[in-house]
């Protein structure tokens, strides 16, 4: 016959093995996370507005390359508002595609950038550098937002992919221990203690 301890006896112990131990204060000197304390995020690209414009519509991938998505970013704008290169590229396109003038810079590497609608002010083969002028927002009846914003797209390799990735600080947040790290990675935090009578 097994005999169980009386139950206020577990309880006692369970809240005993709970409850958090005392710890000594965070450490005055953060754990390194292999970036520098205060380290700026340099963006590889710039935006293709000044000021930074503010994102209306965001990208939203289609689960397939047929479906319904939205395969870049608007940007907010106003009409005849100056469009820069975001990175050094050449010219590849610019043009009218169904009602709306179009311009597209190959960036190298499989990347390129496309906006709409753009009134272009380079030609076909032309070299631009970050922060070039390439043209300006267009406003006529036929343009995407009705001229108040810039739709901006980027592939990688024939693929379309979120613009921001390539403006904004998106690194993922890491979130570290408060004091002692060096206990981190031994295991449970507490162990239930099993009784044997």
């Amino acid at each position: 016959m097994r005999i169980f301890p009386p139950l206020p006896l577990v309880a006692l112990l369970l809240v005993a093995v709970l409850l958090p131990a005392p710890t000594e204060p965070a450490p005055a000197v953060p754990v390194s996370t292999g970036r520098v304390a205060g380290a700026r995020f340099a963006a590889p690209w710039s935006w293709p507005l000044s000021p930074d414009p503010a994102p209306i519509r965001y990208f939203d991938k289609p689960a397939q390359p047929w479906l319904a998505g939205h395969r870049g970013v608007d940007l907010a704008a106003t009409p005849a508002a100056p469009v820069l290169a975001p990175a050094d590229g050449y010219v590849v396109f610019a043009g009218v595609v169904v009602n709306r003038p179009v311009l597209t810079i190959d960036h190298g590497s499989g990347l390129k950038s496309s906006f709409e609608s753009v009134t272009a002010s380079v030609g076909t083969g032309t070299f631009v550098a970050r922060g070039t002028e390439v043209g300006t927002v267009a406003s006529s009846p036929e343009v995407h937002c009705s001229g108040n914003c810039l739709h901006w797209g980027v592939r990688l390799k024939k693929e379309y992919v979120n613009p921001l990735d390539y403006v904004l600080d998106r690194r993922p947040s890491v979130l570290l221990p408060l004091g002692n790290s060096a206990a981190v990675g031994r295991g449970p935090l507490f162990r239930i203690p099993r009784f044997r009578f």
